[in-house]
Order: C-alpha cells, then sequence, then structure tokens
C-alpha cells in the first residue's frame, strides 16, 4: 500500500510530466501547414504599432545575433564595403575587400590609387568600373573635405560619391551608434509583406517605419529585418511553414506553408550553411553560425 507521500509524489509529478510535453509541443514545429489569422482591413494605427513592435520583439529572440554582415575594421572599410555591395551579395563582398584593404588601407591610399588595379580587385563584386570610380571619388572626397576621415553626420555622408540615404545609416548604425533604417530590398519587401506601409519609394518606406518605432530600435530593427529576409522570407518562395512570425503576417501562405517542405528552404545558419562574412562576430559563431570561406576557397 503507498503512504501518504507517495501518492502525494504521484499525483504533483502527472501534471509537470504534461505540461512538460505540451512546451515541447509549443517549439516543434507543426507538422500540418498552419494558417495564420490576417490583420483586419482596418486595423487601427496603435494595432499596427503594436503588432510590428510585436514582429520587432520576436525577430530579436530568433536572432539575438543578429548584425551588419559586411565585415569592417573601421568607419572607412564600412563605408566602401557598403558601396560596393550594390547588385551584388555581401559574402562576394566580403571575398573582395580583404585584398583591397591589404593594399589600399585608408582613403589616402585609395584616392591615390591606380584605377585599372583598383578595378581588378573588384571585378568580382560586377559593375566593378561604376565601383572603382565610386569609391576611388569618396576616397577622394573624404581627403579633400574631412582630412581623411569618415565623417558622422548624415548630411555629410550623402555628399560622397556614391553614397544615399540606405549606404549613409549602415554607416551611422554600425560605426558611429547613431540610429538609421537600412531600406535594402529586404526590408522594402517584407515591411510592405507585413502591411506597415504600401509605399515603394525607400524614403517613403523609411519615413513610415521610422513613425513605427522609437529612434532607439532603428538599427537593430533594420537587422532583424534583413535577417529574416534573407534566411526564410526570401523573395521568391518565402518559407511560410517555418516563419516564427506567422500568426501576425497578413501575407502568409504566398510561399510553402508545409513545415518540412519549408524547413528545406532556410539559407545561411538557419539551413545549416555558412554565413556572410569571413569574420562574423562572436556571439554569431557561439549561436551556430558558420564563417563564409575565402574567395579562393572550392
Amino acid at each position: 500500500m503507498p503512504t501518504g507521500g507517495e501518492k502525494a509524489t504521484k499525483v504533483t509529478k502527472e501534471p509537470v510530466e504534461k505540461l512538460a510535453k505540451k512546451k515541447a509541443a509549443v517549439k516543434k514545429a507543426p507538422s500540418k501547414p498552419q494558417k495564420a489569422p490576417k490583420p483586419p482591413k482596418d486595423e487601427s494605427r496603435t494595432a499596427l504599432v503594436r503588432r510590428a513592435r510585436r514582429i520587432n520583439r520576436e525577430l530579436a529572440e530568433v536572432y539575438p545575433y543578429a548584425h551588419p554582415e559586411l565585415d569592417f575594421e573601421n568607419p572607412f572599410q564600412l563605408l566602401v564595403a557598403t558601396v560596393l555591395s550594390a547588385q551584388t551579395t555581401d559574402l562576394r563582398v566580403n571575398q573582395t575587400t580583404p585584398a583591397l584593404f591589404a593594399k589600399y588601407p585608408t582613403p589616402e591610399d585609395l584616392a591615390t590609387a591606380n584605377p585599372e588595379e583598383v578595378e581588378e580587385i573588384l571585378r568580382p563584386t560586377g559593375f566593378f568600373r561604376a565601383k572603382t570610380k565610386s569609391v576611388m571619388g569618396l576616397s577622394k572626397a573624404l581627403v579633400a573635405d574631412f582630412g581623411g576621415e569618415v565623417p558622422g553626420r548624415l548630411e555629410d555622408l550623402v555628399k560622397l560619391p556614391g553614397v544615399g540615404r540606405k549606404t549613409a545609416f549602415v554607416v551611422l548604425g554600425n560605426a558611429f551608434g547613431r540610429p538609421g533604417l537600412t531600406v535594402d530590398t529586404h526590408f522594402q519587401r517584407l515591411v510592405r509583406r507585413w502591411q506597415w506601409t504600401d509605399a515603394t519609394e525607400p524614403d517613403k518606406i523609411e519615413a513610415a517605419v521610422a513613425a513605427l518605432f522609437p529612434k532607439s530600435d532603428w538599427t537593430m530593427l533594420s537587422h532583424h529585418v534583413i535577417f529574416h529576409g534573407r534566411r526564410i522570407c526570401h523573395a521568391r518562395k518565402p518559407a511560410c511553414g517555418a516563419c516564427p512570425i506567422a500568426p501576425l503576417c497578413p501575407a502568409y501562405g504566398e510561399g510553402e506553408t508545409d513545415p518540412e517542405k519549408a524547413k528545406k528552404l532556410l539559407k545561411y545558419e538557419k539551413g545549416g550553411f555558412p554565413g556572410q562574412r569571413l569574420k562574423p562576430p562572436q556571439a554569431y559563431l557561439d549561436a551556430g553560425g558558420k564563417p563564409a570561406p575565402p574567395l579562393a576557397a572550392g
């Protein structure tokens, strides 16, 4: 005959086991496609703000190691790398810039370089002649107008050749710690899918999204959105069935909703593949991220 103590143990143990199973079920991907509720067409401004901020909080938990995916050691390197990232991947830029910065480490060096030699280094990034003109031009402007230093103000940065608001905010947010939204193609695609705005012009998208968040959130919000766009919410075939914010997304169902099929669409560390940086932050490596291979690898 069990004692009273044994009965108590048995009675309290069963609910704990059930609770553990419930938690495990929540973490486990659903076996069948889930239909996410769409926000009402007449979503109020307050509801939109709350939903947008919740999406950012959810993404912060999914990508606690989010970071700029361009390798850089100083503001000048980040500025040049960002200009070079147009019409190519950050991975390709990261595989190319080590040779560039080894030969031309300062604005003074790049400003007086032989254009043909710079073009040869930048050839893998595409549009290498135009990019050579831009990076040499901005280097000359830095030397002539800013004493060879990258300025920390938006109004100064956008005056440099090849530098627009997107590039300027990348530099301000990640090299100077000054908040800014990086409205690249991923950012534009996702905020429209989430119905944060229906604007199509980058400056209007920037203004609309900026109004939904406190300024202090802007830089990390950009990283969260861009990370999600590269890893899960792809342009051609978003992995809806593997998306952690599906219940908050009006566009759920545009991509693959089957959980198992969606998993196969995941990219970079989410899919077990290398990331885009040769020298990623330690937090990214600690989370299981893999550094990209050098240009000559493979």
